[in-house]
């Protein structure tokens, strides 16, 4: 908080103690940040979230594709609409896109990333943990294949960030984004991870210019209030990792528990999901009702959080080969280790009725 009131300075002002503090506190938040996926603080780019920080990865490399002949991506059906939608963009660029569809677990198997590697394939992007099911995906498994591939490596680790994190410190993985509200941050802030690779970096292209802060990748003052915010959360999800993961856990069980009673079926099993969100659907209930009957006791969803004011049959769903009637009657539950305690059995009576 002082930095929105008292400590006002501009980190990019060299010149008087006010920017030098600023300045201070953003290098500490690096730090802070790094620390979590075992990065150096100058491999840490500020964004406005795991967003652009895709972008920035996918379209930032559309120079070199084109320029070395690379025209080769490989990302998979079930990501996010930031990955999806700038790999279309590539597509209107020439740049030719394999989509990987995952099994019916959720998950993108290392085997089909193997099948659709090429010579001339320049990235590969594919998330840690799915925003609509909580699917983990076997990002290790990914980097024994790449290991020996010339292609860059992207993981979208929005969801996964400060909950899983001990994959995400391989050296294997060359861009990372993030964003700090997935672990109770300040909205519009997040960062990309952009690592070493031997003495280089990867050559990202800006997305946009005046001003050159970021290693000229993101021009513009930065937002230092949201930047501090942003590091200490990354800091307190390190440090509080254990104890939220078994808050994650005991939540989900208290509500698989009262939810299956009612016919809940559960898009995955606990081993292939992550503890902090559970995907279920009610055979015969449909899921818009269902979010409005139980709009007074939980906010829940039946899609990703960018997409639910215009509601459209899920992607990631549809990629599990789920059929329209299980799709319609699924919702998501996602919850923090600050989310207070629900009645379960409550919301458990609200489905009852009905059907």
């Amino acid at each position: 908080m002082p930095f929105w009131d008292e400590e006002f300075g501009n980190a990019g002002s060299r010149t008087h103690d006010f920017g030098n503090r600023a300045k201070i506190a953003v290098q500490r938040a690096r730090d802070q940040v790094a620390s979590v996926v075992g990065a150096q603080r100058d491999e840490i780019v500020f964004t406005s979230g795991a967003t652009e920080s895709n972008n920035l990865t996918i379209l930032g490399l559309r120079e070199l594709a084109i320029r070395e002949g690379k025209r080769h991506v490989i990302t998979s059906a079930i990501e996010h609409k930031a990955v999806l939608e700038p790999c279309q963009e590539l597509e209107r660029s020439g740049i030719t896109v394999t989509y990987l569809k995952p099994d019916k677990s959720g998950i993108v198997r290392a085997e089909a990333v193997q099948e659709a590697l090429r010579s001339d394939t320049m990235l590969v992007s594919l998330m840690h943990v799915n925003n609509e099911t909580g699917a983990i995906q076997p990002i290790s498994d990914y980097c024994r294949v790449l290991e020996k591939h010339g292609a860059f490596f992207h993981v979208d680790a929005a969801q996964s960030f400060g909950k899983l994190t001990e994959e995400l410190r391989s050296p294997l993985i060359h861009l990372i984004s993030i964003s700090a509200h997935k672990i109770c941050g300040p909205k519009g802030i997040g960062a990309l991870v952009s690592r070493r690779r031997g003495l280089g970096r990867v050559p990202l292209q800006p997305l946009f210019f005046g001003g050159g802060q970021e290693r000229g990748l993101r021009p513009g003052t930065l937002p230092v209030p949201l930047i501090v915010g942003f590091g200490l959360a990354a800091e307190l999800a390190a440090k509080e990792n254990k104890r939220r993961l078994a808050y994650y856990k005991n939540v989900r069980n208290a509500a698989l528990t009262a939810l299956i009673k009612v016919g809940g079926t559960p898009t995955l099993s606990d081993e292939s999901s992550i503890a902090s969100t559970l995907s279920i659907s009610f055979p015969g209930i449909d899921s818009e009702g269902l979010m409005v009957a139980a709009k007074e006791l939980v906010a829940i969803s039946n899609g990703a959080a960018c997409t639910s004011q215009n509601y459209k049959e899920s992607h990631v769903l549809a990629a599990m080969g789920l059929p329209p009637e299980v799709i319609h009657s699924t919702v998501r539950i996602s919850w923090c280790h600050l989310t207070p305690d629900v009645n379960w059995d409550t919301l458990a009576n609200v489905i009852r009725q009905l059907r």
